[in-house]
């Protein structure tokens, strides 16, 4: 078994290198069908997976109404002001207050075409021993592996795209006109909370959202597997 795991790889490329259009998945999948699954194919196809699901995640997030139309992962007014929202409402400004909502989440549905790259970077720290864990984890293991490790680091990273994508739909504005409006209102306390800081958590937070399903996919639906060694690796799950 050892000569074939290590036979098999170094054929196929030879077949590669000879101009030969060869499917390296298919060669080793063929060959190693029956055969205990190694480190490196749990490993690989872990990887594979996540950055499957990241793709699928971020390509949902980034569309038109990717959070605005998804109510899993709509952005809503600030919690910690949403008392705003309803003075406004009654004052007659609903519709100031909803422009700010649609901003939000437009700027969100931006920032999330920059979340792809930044999530499979952060792929490359995933080793041998998690990704066994993984395997055999919760539904939704790999994706809470990836929030583990990468929020701190996704957050520094995707703050300015937030930013930047507030203040190209608006956000910023429509929120400082209705800060502003609001703080006008006799007896009222004064507010200014963070948007930045709000509008990245909930759009990271959408983002893992998405992934998780995706992941889901992966493991509970065949059809979902579109490669060979991830039809191998969670194939082996459900054996």
């Amino acid at each position: 078994m050892l000569k074939k795991l290590i036979v098999v790889p170094f054929l196929a490329l030879a077949l590669v290198s000879c101009g030969q259009n060869v499917n390296l998945g298919s060669v080793l999948g063929t060959v190693l069908n029956n055969a205990p699954l190694t480190e490196g194919e749990v490993a690989n196809g872990l990887k594979e997976a996540l950055v499957q699901g990241i793709t699928n995640g971020a390509k949902q997030a980034s569309a038109v109404d990717g959070y605005l139309g998804n109510s899993l992962i709509r952005i809503p007014f600030p919690p910690e002001v949403q008392k705003v929202e309803s003075t406004l409402r009654n004052l007659g400004l609903g519709g100031e207050v909803d422009k700010f909502v649609t901003a939000l989440n437009r700027g969100a549905e931006t920032a999330a075409k920059e979340a792809a790259p930044i999530f499979v970077s952060a792929i490359k720290q995933l080793t041998i021993t998690d990704a066994f864990n993984i395997l055999r984890g919760e539904k939704d293991a790999a994706t809470q592996f990836l929030k583990r490790v990468t929020t701190a680091q996704l957050t520094q990273a995707f703050a300015p795209h937030v930013q930047k994508a507030l203040d190209a739909t608006q956000a910023t504005r429509y929120y400082s006109d209705i800060a502003n409006t609001y703080n006008k209102v006799p007896f009222v306390t004064k507010i200014n909370p963070d948007l930045q800081a709000y509008a990245t958590q909930k759009a990271i937070d959408g983002l893992f959202i998405l992934v998780a399903q995706e992941e889901e996919k992966i493991r509970e639906n065949p059809m979902a597997r579109t490669t060979d060694l991830l039809k191998r690796v969670f194939g082996s799950v459900n054996n």
